[in-house]
């Protein structure tokens, strides 16, 4: 009788360990593809910068996605500050899609510096621009250049 009962809380104590262990999983995957998605977003708004061309490279510097902005550029033509903020109002709508999300983009000498926050629930932010809101913000940044 007794055996069984060991037996039995051995079996337990097994099954919390891998019930903890899926927990764990899943946070990882979902902090995985809050990742991959803010690296996709990163890369969105650098690319939209470049097709604006050199010349309007310093109207993106303080875009802040907390900010609100408002053109539409999709039924007619646009000026390049039109564009700029359009792309900024584009680029708030994803940034929505993170968790406590926010985008940044400051210039840093010649180069225009692009970071994505959002919650990520870890112990340390690793952000740099943008002085993220919480210490829980994980932090992707690119750098580009003219």
């Amino acid at each position: 009788m007794i055996e069984s009962l060991i037996a039995l809380l051995v079996i337990s104590i097994g099954l919390l360990g891998i019930a903890a262990l899926q927990i764990t999983s899943m946070q990882q995957t979902a902090s995985s593809h809050w990742h991959s998605q803010a690296v996709w977003y990163s890369y969105e708004i650098s690319d939209r910068i470049s097709a604006n061309g050199a010349d309007n490279f310093d109207l993106y510097d303080g875009i802040d996605t907390d900010n609100d902005y408002s053109m539409d550029c999709k039924g007619g033509p646009c000026t390049a500050a039109q564009m700029v903020t359009a792309d900024a109002q584009d680029w708030g709508e994803m940034i929505d899609n993170l968790p406590g999300g926010r985008g940044v983009i400051s210039a840093s000498g010649d180069n225009l510096q692009i970071s994505v926050m959002w919650e990520d629930n870890s112990a340390e932010s690793n952000c740099t621009n943008g002085e993220p809101a919480t210490a829980s913000q994980s932090c992707y940044t690119v750098t580009i250049t003219p």
